[in-house]
């Protein structure tokens, strides 16, 4: 099931934050609840997307959000469900009232996730998915390395 919601609950908070620390480089994980708080915080006018099992449980999170006038979005699979399609329709879903959408998207190899794994770069998944790449426009700061990607109706 996929929800639309403009505010999360304490339970999806926490449920988000797990998936978001499993499946980001270690670097970008948060270290409490607050942490993830403190992200959402930086978001204007957030729309949250959930995708939920049966039993409630969030499989994936979505959310557009403006930033410096323009539409931005960041997206989070649980692995169990990659190579499902479940991401692509979940952009699709994001896509569906815009014109534009903007992302930083890490696209090195080279960043461990929290049970040490490597970090898989999802460019590959955004370029399928009609997005083109900036290399020009880079984010670089302690904590990552990333492109910017937009995609245009």
């Amino acid at each position: 099931m996929l929800l639309h919601i403009t505010s999360l609950t304490p339970t999806q908070k926490t449920q988000i934050s797990t998936i978001w620390n499993n499946e980001y480089p270690k670097p970008l994980n948060f270290s409490d609840a607050q942490g993830f708080d403190d992200y959402l915080a930086t978001l204007s006018q957030p729309i949250h997307y959930l995708l939920e099992n049966e039993n409630g449980e969030i499989l994936a999170w979505a959310c557009k959000f403006i930033r410096d006038n323009e539409k931005w979005f960041a997206i989070i699979l649980d692995e169990k469900i990659h190579e499902q399609g479940k991401g692509t329709a979940l952009l699709n879903a994001l896509k569906e009232s815009e014109t534009v959408l903007n992302a930083w998207v890490i696209d090195k190899e080279d960043a461990i996730k929290q049970n040490g794994e490597i970090y898989k770069s999802p460019l590959k998944f955004y370029l399928k998915n009609g997005f083109l790449v900036y290399p020009e426009i880079r984010l670089k700061n302690e904590k990552m390395s990333a492109v910017k990607i937009i995609w245009k109706k």
